[in-house]
């Protein structure tokens, strides 16, 4: 199963991502995609916040979206319709590398105005389209996930995987990167984030690269849950 949607995701979704991740070519949303776009009911603040680091590239920052249907926003907003008051700091940015994650790390923690108790990472696709060396991804995302597990900020990591066009020796270095760093720092893991777009060109813009609002809520879909679960406990 691994290996079949691995081959159909490099064309077009694979290298859709990566082209994506660099922020080029907005899509316009359909007349039913402006529909969802719709702000969902306002949810009444539930218990203490739980304040949220989204660290990430384009998938973070809506790229070819309007202000609040970003993945952060809509994660948030799901999460608090399961009554978890989750206030999520969106610090995705278009074309960021694991390096750039890593070098700006500190001013993201430094700008919340509370200590996050959850962060959420996104990043490694810049890498992949630029064929950086995986092995300097891992490192980045080693270093990443070292400084929030010092600071006692639980972790999920979105993970992501080689398209066959880079070739078997990139893919078997770069696949296992994602799994083996969750389990170095106890970070929960979403073993490849994008796997709900695979094979749905619907979920796309016109640019075939960015996922629309409806892709976007595929993505929380798919992904809330376990959001939901590495959420820390209220103390008491």
């Amino acid at each position: 199963m691994k290996w079949k949607w691995v081959t159909q995701v490099a064309t077009p979704v694979a290298m859709a991502f990566m082209l994506g991740a660099c922020g080029q070519g907005a899509g316009t949303p359909t007349a039913s995609e402006s529909a969802a776009a719709e702000a969902p009911p306002e949810i009444p603040v539930m218990g203490p916040a739980v304040p949220v680091l989204a660290l990430g590239d384009s998938l973070f920052a809506g790229y070819g979206l309007e202000p609040g249907q970003s993945y952060p926003a809509r994660l948030e907003a799901a999460l608090r319709a399961r009554g978890i008051n989750a206030q999520i700091t969106n610090a995705g940015v278009s074309g960021d590398t694991t390096a750039g994650g890593l070098q700006r790390l500190d001013f993201a923690l430094s700008g919340m105005k509370e200590p996050p108790a959850l962060a959420i990472i996104s990043l490694g696709g810049n890498d992949m389209l630029r064929a950086l060396p995986p092995e300097q991804t891992r490192q980045n995302l080693d270093a990443i996930l070292t400084t929030l597990t010092e600071r006692k900020v639980k972790v999920v990591l979105l993970g992501m995987l080689s398209p066959p066009n880079l070739g078997a020796d990139y893919r078997k270095q770069f696949d296992p990167i994602y799994p083996a760093l969750a389990k170095k720092h106890g970070a929960t893991l979403v073993p490849f984030f994008l796997q709900p777009l695979i094979g749905r060109p619907d979920l796309l813009q016109a640019d075939n690269i960015h996922p629309t609002l409806p892709g976007i809520d595929k993505l929380v879909e798919a992904t809330v849950d376990d959001v939901a679960k590495a959420v820390p406990k209220p103390k008491g």
